[in-house]
């Protein structure tokens, strides 16, 4: 996990603890009146305006969090993080990843997606920083990797609309990873939701291999 995505995923949930504490009566009511845990989380971030995630450890809560010493310390950690976050989650509501799926690329389905990153960034697939080449080629080599286990690439996906594509290769025994993301849909959040959802999926590929998170366009 990187370090910005370890300090969104705290703010996110420091944030829903401390809101969840000043509407701690109707949070309790929302509990009350939930069937089951999945429903109060649900419940709990509709009722805050907050993630899944977020109510996910309001549920989590301990007796002794309720304590104004407890309070006092969330409310320091959130001030540190929101200063080191220059976003917030109503700009980024996508950065939680509850509504993003990463599914395999299709050389047939996904050849649009890949020619406009390709149009876009004008290098080739695999991360070498080299020219593109033409996008029949670089797709049938792609998969070519993939089926071979040398890589991975993954289409990031909300309501079965492509937003962007997630690209694994095995390199000096590294996974380098990265991640391309339409322009219309940045600064939403999608990448941070692509790494965060990513990295369980590469690791189930490549178990055990250090994964290098690479900005878009950097050589390996």
């Amino acid at each position: 996990m990187t370090d910005l995505d370890q300090a969104t995923t705290r703010r996110d949930i420091t944030d829903a603890l401390l809101t969840a504490l000043e509407r701690r009566h109707e949070v309790l009511d929302t509990i009350v009146d939930a069937d089951d845990r999945d429903s109060a989380a649900t419940a709990i971030a509709e009722l805050l305006g907050k993630s899944k995630l977020g109510a996910e450890a309001v549920l989590n809560m301990s007796l002794h969090q309720l304590t104004k010493a407890e309070r006092r310390k969330n409310q320091g950690e959130l001030d540190d993080l929101n200063k080191a976050i220059t976003f917030t989650l109503a700009e980024r509501p996508a950065s939680t990843g509850e509504t993003l799926d990463l599914r395999p690329f299709s050389a047939d389905d996904d050849a649009d997606i890949f020619a406009e990153r390709t149009a876009e960034q004008g290098v080739a697939g695999d991360g070498s920083g080299a020219p593109a080449g033409e996008i029949g080629d670089e797709i049938a080599q792609g998969v070519g990797r993939v089926d071979n286990e040398d890589a991975v690439w993954l289409v990031a996906v909300e309501n079965d609309e492509k937003v962007g594509i997630v690209f694994g290769e095995l390199t000096g025994g590294e996974v380098d990873v990265r991640i391309w993301i339409r322009p219309e849909n940045r600064k939403h959040g999608y990448g941070v939701a692509a790494l965060r959802r990513s990295r369980s999926e590469i690791a189930a590929y490549f178990p055990g291999v250090p994964m290098v998170v690479r900005a878009p366009g950097a050589t390996a």
